[in-house]
């Protein structure tokens, strides 16, 4: 390893500008999922796409074991759910979240776009897996997109 911190290397990542995505699955009909950015278009033939999950996070155990997942771009209105969805992998239900179904998979609602995926392959990825995901099928709105950069949320607005 480099002459650098863990806490040097966030910053450094965090440079880079980025969507941000809510990754869910469903398990014993309870919804779970996590607020993400490291997401990225894989292949066009097959349509493969690739999140990036830390191991100790609850989602990580939930995709291995449904061998589904969805990927939710938030609107630049969707701050509140990118929040909920960085405490808690299951958000209380007071909070009104709204979900819709992409081949029974459940994806949040109002969002820019979303992708209902198979797992493809996962990998290692030292201290998070990298989940490669079959897209199965997908939605997609004119909404402006929500945006993190350097540990803050922006807008193009």
């Amino acid at each position: 390893m480099g002459d650098f911190s863990q806490a040097d290397f966030r910053k450094v990542m965090g440079k880079f500008a980025s969507g941000v995505t809510v990754v869910t699955t469903e398990v014993s009909g309870v919804i779970h999922g996590m607020t993400a950015n490291a997401f990225i278009s894989v292949s066009l033939n097959p349509s493969l796409v690739l999140i990036s999950v830390d191991k100790r996070a609850k989602t990580h155990g939930y995709i291995q074991e449904t061998g589904t997942f969805g990927i939710s771009i938030l609107s630049e209105e969707q701050q509140t759910l990118s929040n909920l969805f960085a405490q808690s992998s299951t958000p209380d239900a007071s909070a009104g979240i709204r979900y819709e179904r992409l081949n029974d998979v459940p994806v949040l609602a109002d969002t820019v776009a979303t992708i209902a995926c198979e797992l493809w392959a996962s990998y290692d990825g030292g201290d998070h897996t990298l989940f490669v995901g079959l897209v199965t099928s997908l939605a997609y709105s004119d909404k402006n997109p929500l945006l993190y950069f350097g540990s803050q949320y922006h807008t193009l607005h």
